[in-house]
């Protein structure tokens, strides 16, 4: 009979007595089950239902307790539906001030609700539902635990700062958002836009907890047309990118992280909410005229350039893609394709084969179309289109809407030359000036005058070139022709003055000028060359033909003058890079800037080397537009690339690895433009420094201190193991073991729960320690903080526990290693049993028992 009346604690008693009673139970009250895992400062809800009472429609009454774990056994009035003197004074000035609440859901419910949770709110709750009714039948309250953790949600945003972009350019922005909680949690991530005017924010776009997304009212159709993404980069990292955005666009605009959880009953609940900065983004709505400047010159002469000019205006052009096509009336003449490749329609490609044509990128915002020599069929109306081109994740550039500038009208002249005269003074302006170079070469008759060979002569791009050929003799009809030979190759026709006065010109005519300079005894035939570049360079000679008795007799061709065109002097210098020494895990910025340079209009391509073990590797490589032209797949995760003025190059190296050691080179070329527009590599000047990459060495420490606890039976028992010193970082990781050495039984070094490094819980199957087992719970409060709670606690439990934290950390081929390892002091544990004798209790209920 004593063994039948001796109970562990009140619970298990009124336990046993509900089961004498409950053969048709009609009346059950329930509540949420636990436990309810809340983030300690955020609201608390746990709904309380009642049925079974006669009168359905009557408004029941409810009254919540609590106990908390130090003392179970201590039943806390907190409030009550009818008595607003119920509640404990510890609670009584939060329900005052509205800080805790009961609302009413229906005649049969209630929520209890505090607003924001301390830790001392932790413990077990109790909703009782008031008996009004004369006799009991049925379960009148119900109990669920509530356990208050840390907050460990982190959210922030890329950026802050006031954005100002043009109607039609990208935005991309990334949020961060991350929590190390030990408990099994989802999160969800949004991005918001606030308009100004508007009481709420509206969704762009999100990624709810089972990673669906979804895009916002209003947003549906740009995101189903790829405009709208929301991409999720590594673990924390989530980036909105808009390709084109819209006046309606703007407003402030901030993302948000919710962190979910899955309480027993199955449903999910959102346990915080965090808000990032707002970045206030103004949307600059824009036409194709301010969008686009197109100038061109537009009353030409035949013969003459045609330069169509496309300027894009628009904010961080720099960092920007564009495809660039200029078109007569509707038919496309050439396009510059986002990354500076040019296709040229067919009608126009033997132009362009013949030099004629030429388009190029020459700055940031600048692009130019040249026709020359223009000709008469050339005049009409041309227009500028221009694409925003945005790349994707897989490298392929997704095309905006295109923009159009205004129309301009161009009209071209033929050129009618009548006689030696008129062509003497049409040429007239073009008087050679002191800093030209004057390279006399001397034409004779056949067989009159012997012919005089020059030395080779140099220039410099962009010098001035006059070539003379002088032709002595009786006057008479002469045709003079100019001719260049490049290397092997056949000579090239410059061109052909004919006895009338005409030229006919087979290059390029904005390149070249004829002078003509008669004199008593000869005439001069000057070819002027404006603006040298690299192409001028060759072999020139001068052929003359007379006309006697209507018949052309070619006289022998002079000598060949060889030009050689030099580039300037460089004066391009690299300022020296320091040796660096780096902890592991760390972001590393190497720096290289440029000192001195050969112009102000000077271009740069950077190539960044990386020599370890195996020779140089090419890391990251742009040309001189600053478009990636090779790179390493394996390292775009964690290398950047970043120009500032000066300009200076920054090579940014996150989370180093080991592996990142070695010599850094940096590579610089400078490019400069020839008159004819074209694009040269003048010098490269290299710089070298040496990274090493120090590994921490490991210090991991745990809290030595012995540790003594008394326990009741039947108590909650909560055991600590804390991180006193410990590296941290990204890539390190912690797991936790907790071991069990029992007072009364060979039970001496037991393995209770395991929580390895990657969040995995699992319990080592051991017959002798299985049923405390199943009354162990784990959390992890704090980054470097593991609990081991022990329910129920029996007389069994009283031993020696310690904890033993391992140390992980990912090394370069994402590979686990084991950095260190340390064990915490023993925590001795003592359990008390008390025993509960209910016999006066028992007897009374039941007096036929004795």
């Amino acid at each position: 009979m004593s063994d039948i009346l001796k109970f562990q604690d009140s619970d298990e008693f009124i336990c046993v007595l509900s089961l004498l009673y409950s053969g048709e139970a009609r009346v059950k009250t329930e509540v949420q089950a636990g436990p309810l895992y809340r983030v300690l400062g955020s609201p608390l809800y746990i709904t309380c239902s009642v049925s079974g009472f006669r009168s359905e429609n009557t408004d029941k009454h409810f009254e919540f307790r609590m106990m908390k774990p130090s003392n179970p056994n201590f039943e806390i009035q907190i409030i009550s539906s009818n008595d607003d003197t119920f509640g404990y004074s510890s609670h009584q000035r939060r329900v005052r001030k509205n800080e805790i609440a009961l609302k009413r859901l229906s005649p049969n419910s209630v929520r209890f609700e505090i607003k924001s949770l301390l830790k001392a709110d932790e413990g077990e709750y109790e909703c009782t539902a008031v008996n009004l009714e004369d006799a009991y039948d049925g379960v009148y309250s119900a109990k669920t635990v509530v356990k208050v953790i840390e907050d460990s949600l982190s959210v922030s945003s890329s950026a802050s700062t006031p954005l100002s972009l043009n109607e039609g350019e990208a935005l991309t922005l990334t949020c961060l958002a991350s929590s190390s909680t030990s408990q099994h949690t989802h999160l969800s991530v949004a991005w918001y836009l606030h308009k100004d005017g508007q009481e709420d924010a509206q969704p762009i776009i999100s990624l709810n907890r089972d990673f669906t997304l979804s895009p916002g009212q209003g947003f549906e159709r740009r995101y189903q047309a790829g405009l709208i993404r929301l991409d999720k980069l590594g673990e924390a990292a989530y980036n909105l990118q808009m390709a084109k955005v819209e006046p309606s666009d703007q407003g402030r605009i901030y993302c948000q992280a919710q962190e979910w959880i899955q309480d027993p009953d199955g449903s999910w609940y959102i346990i915080i909410q965090k808000n990032a900065e707002e970045m206030t983004l103004t949307v600059k709505a824009t036409g194709g005229e301010d969008f686009i400047d197109f100038t061109q010159s537009s009353a030409l002469q035949e013969g003459q350039e045609l330069l169509l000019s496309c300027d894009i205006n628009t904010e961080d052009v720099e960092k920007r893609f564009f495809s660039v096509a200029w078109l007569k009336g509707s038919v496309e003449l050439a396009r510059i394709g986002p990354t500076g490749v040019l296709t040229v329609a067919p009608e126009y490609s033997v132009r362009q084969k013949n030099g004629e044509l030429r388009a190029a990128r020459t700055g940031n915002r600048n692009y130019r179309l040249i026709l020359k020599p223009v000709r008469t069929e050339d005049q009409g109306e041309y227009i500028c289109t221009v694409w925003p081109q945005e790349r994707g994740q897989d490298d392929a550039f997704i095309q905006g809407e295109a923009k159009d500038s205004s129309p301009q009208r161009v009209s071209v002249s033929a050129t009618v030359i009548q006689g030696f005269k008129s062509l003497y003074f049409l040429h007239c302006l073009f008087t050679p000036t002191e800093s030209w170079q004057l390279l006399k070469l001397r034409q004779t008759l056949q067989s009159k005058y012997p012919l005089q060979l020059f030395r080779k002569n140099q220039v410099t791009v962009g010098e001035k070139l006059e070539l003379m050929c002088r032709v002595r003799g009786p006057r008479m009809p002469v045709t003079v022709t100019w001719s260049m030979q490049r290397e092997a190759k056949t000579p090239d026709t410059i061109l052909t003055l004919s006895p009338n006065g005409t030229i006919s010109w087979s290059a390029d005519q904005n390149h070249y000028q004829l002078r003509v300079e008669s004199r008593k005894t000869e005439v001069i035939y000057y070819l002027l060359v404006i603006g040298t570049s690299h192409r001028e360079g060759g072999n020139y000679q001068c052929n003359v033909s007379v006309l006697l008795k209507n018949v052309h007799k070619e006289l022998k061709a002079s000598n060949q003058l060889a030009v050689i065109v030099n580039n300037p002097v460089s004066r391009l210098d690299v300022s020296p890079i320091p040796a660096l020494t780096r902890n592991m895990n760390t972001d590393i910025t190497i720096t290289c800037s440029i000192v001195t340079k050969t112009s102000e209009s000077s271009l740069y391509s950077i190539t960044w080397l990386h020599e370890e073990n195996a020779g140089n590797k090419t890391i990251v490589s742009l040309d001189r537009n600053s478009i990636v032209t090779e790179s390493q797949a394996d390292l775009s995760q964690r290398i950047s690339m970043r120009r500032s003025k000066g300009p200076t190059f920054e090579l940014t190296i996150r989370q180093a690895r080991i592996s990142d050691k070695g010599s850094y080179t940096c590579k610089v070329g400078e490019w400069l433009q020839d008159p004819r527009g074209e694009w040269y590599l003048l010098s490269t000047v290299s710089k070298s420094t040496v990274l090493t990459i120090t590994e921490p060495a490991p210090n991991l420490r745990l809290d030595k201190k012995e540790q003594q606890l008394t326990a009741k039976e039947g108590e909650e028992v909560e055991l600590n193991c804390n991180i006193t010193s410990g590296a941290s970082g990204s890539s390190v990781f912690y797991g936790v073991i907790w071991h069990y050495a029992a007072h009364s039984s060979s039970l001496k070094n037991a393995s209770l729960v395991e929580l390895d490094h990657t969040g995995l819980v699992s319990y080592p199957d051991n017959k002798d320690i299985r049923g405390l087992r199943e009354r162990l719970r784990l959390s992890r409060p704090t980054q470097k903080s593991f609990y081991l709670s022990i329910q129920k606690a029996h007389e069994e439990d009283s031993g020696t526990y310690w904890c033993q934290v391992d140390q992980h950390q990912l090394d370069h081929e994402a590979h686990w290693q084991l950095k260190a390892s340390d064990s915490g002091g023993a925590i001795k544990l003592s359990v008390k049993v008390t025993a509960y004798v209910c016999m006066d209790v028992f007897l009374l209920l039941f007096p036929d028992f004795s």
